[in-house]
């Protein structure tokens, strides 16, 4: 697809030295994400590495009886190179399109040369990799302490910060993968939210109406995430 004038919008790249950037520049790849679109398959090499400009990617476990559950969201304030940080050649998990939107891509080439002889961009790397497991590590402990409903409050606020519009292009099959819960589950929780006029359900969106309030009916962990992120990366996570 043609780049768009205002092209990269993912924070981490715009976080660079602005040399760093340019150098990058003729090895990156403007791509349309479309909705639950698998970028990466778990046990498949890792090619590339993508920053999404707009939309959301989830990685996710994949079960043999086919379950997925979502283990991280990556907005336009991160990155899908944990693992290639790490050196890993092959992913374990899935990369999929939660949100449709526009990413960058980079050659997993590109991205270990860029390792190795920007030190800015190696830093920066790192730094996303601690604020990628704090995301997860908070996730793990969301799921065992607070309630269903409180945690789809907490990840439609998550969606809603990385991205342009109130209205999320989701659907209630797709949260519940997401969460880990039988769509009946979701569905319940949606409506508590949607009774409380919080939110408002359509085909295949779900609408935020009243963000103060829906933060009220989260849990703190939404805060935690986005206070540890912001102090790990501050001029990425807004």
């Amino acid at each position: 697809m043609d780049a768009l004038p205002n092209w990269p919008r993912n924070r981490l790249l715009l976080a660079l030295p602005a040399a760093n950037l340019k150098r990058l520049m003729p090895e990156l790849e403007q791509i349309r994400c479309e909705r639950e679109q698998v970028l990466m398959n778990a046990d498949s090499p890792i090619d590339h590495v993508f920053f999404p400009d707009s939309g959301v990617i989830s990685a996710v476990a994949v079960y043999a009886d086919g379950t997925i559950i979502e283990m991280a969201t990556i907005g336009r304030e991160g990155c899908s190179a944990v693992q290639a940080v790490f050196g890993a050649k092959q992913s374990s998990v899935r990369l999929l399109v939660q949100i449709p939107g526009g990413a960058t891509q980079m050659s997993r080439a590109t991205f270990t040369r860029a390792l190795a002889s920007m030190p800015a961009f190696r830093a920066l790397m790192n730094a996303y990799v601690q604020a990628f497991l704090e995301q997860v590590m908070v996730s793990v402990a969301c799921n065992g302490a607070h309630s269903l409903k409180q945690r789809l409050a907490r990840w439609l606020l998550m969606m809603r910060d990385r991205g342009d519009d109130d209205t999320l292009q989701i659907t209630q099959g797709l949260l519940g993968e997401m969460l880990g819960v039988q769509r009946p589950s979701i569905t319940n929780a949606a409506k508590e939210l949607e009774r409380a006029g919080l939110i408002v359900r359509g085909r295949r969106q779900v609408t935020i109406l009243d963000r103060p309030h829906l933060l009220a009916a989260s849990c703190e962990c939404y805060q935690l995430v986005r206070a540890r992120v912001a102090a790990l990366l501050p001029k990425t996570y807004g």
